[in-house]
């Protein structure tokens, strides 16, 4: 089978891997609105493209805190990568997700989550091989300094949807925001990100780079963010619908695809460089 698009990939996905797999990968909180939502929105996203400039000469790179890199387009955390294949990324985000309940998913025995290794003792393991109420909900904004005060690496903070949490993470000396929603798989009825990522550009007045993910499907759809002042973006499910596929192979495969379809996309709305894109380039449906 030709692979032509990250929906072939998707196709391919569904079709071969196990059921509880796949209803692990693709399923949403509840009734499935957000994650619904973060594709939908783009569709309400019109391209404004500029006629007769010279795209001879096209440069699809950027920066990431100071970092070359090919083209804007990272990898999202998402859990589980070895249920796609053998060799996958262990790490995992925690959620409420009906197919889940329903399927009664546990993690196989030979999975383990690597980052908190050795943290527990015993077999009691009913939060996707979490122990029950393992995970703090008193975490607060003054955490941040406390891991300020572990690592000079940059911090990243994943999840911001509004202008007061992305003020509050200016405040906080965070060195980027990530608007996400995990993928609509936490809580339900949120806002799409790509719509979320306008109140929160405009909130942190260049001051810390801002990155978005969730709905990435498509080439024209990173061009899209970028228009509204995404820095890069980052794709969850299409990353595993590629290890599903060929493995590493066809991770690549999903990144050359994005990478083609964005150089295009690019090139059809008149911008030869990543700095050429900004806000004119699109208008939001009045429907």
């Amino acid at each position: 089978m030709a692979m032509v698009c990250l929906s072939d990939f998707e196709a391919y996905a569904k079709k071969y891997l196990p059921k509880i797999a796949w209803d692990f990968f693709a399923a949403g909180a509840d009734d499935c609105i957000t994650r619904d939502e973060n594709i939908l929105a783009y569709k309400r996203i019109h391209l404004r493209p500029r006629m007769l400039r010279d795209v001879s000469m096209m440069d699809i790179r950027t920066k990431l805190q100071g970092t070359e890199i090919s083209f804007p387009v990272g990898i999202a955390p998402t859990g589980f990568h070895q249920l796609a294949w053998p060799d996958g990324e262990k790490s995992t985000a925690r959620g409420k997700r009906r197919d889940d309940i329903r399927n009664g998913f546990r993690l196989p025995p030979h999975m383990k989550l690597k980052n908190l290794e050795g943290a527990f003792e015993g077999d009691d393991c009913s939060e996707y091989g979490l122990p029950p109420n393992s995970l703090d909900p008193s975490v607060t904004w003054n955490d941040i300094y406390w891991l300020q005060s572990l690592t000079h690496l940059p911090i990243i903070i994943k999840g911001i949807l509004t202008k007061e949490d992305a003020e509050l993470a200016v405040r906080h000396g965070v060195q980027g925001i990530i608007v996400s929603n995990h993928g609509g798989r936490q809580l339900d009825g949120g806002s799409a990100t790509i719509d979320a990522l306008v109140e929160v550009v405009e909130a942190v007045q260049d001051k810390v780079e801002v990155y978005l993910d969730g709905g990435i499907r498509k080439g024209s759809d990173i061009l899209k963010a970028l228009a509204l002042g995404a820095k890069c973006v980052f794709i969850g499910r299409p990353a595993l619908w590629g290890l599903a596929y060929k493995g590493e192979e066809g991770l690549q495969d999903v990144l050359r695809i994005l990478q083609d379809e964005f150089r295009l996309s690019m090139a059809l709305a008149g911008c030869a460089n990543v700095s050429d894109i900004g806000r004119h380039l699109v208008q939001f449906s009045k429907l």
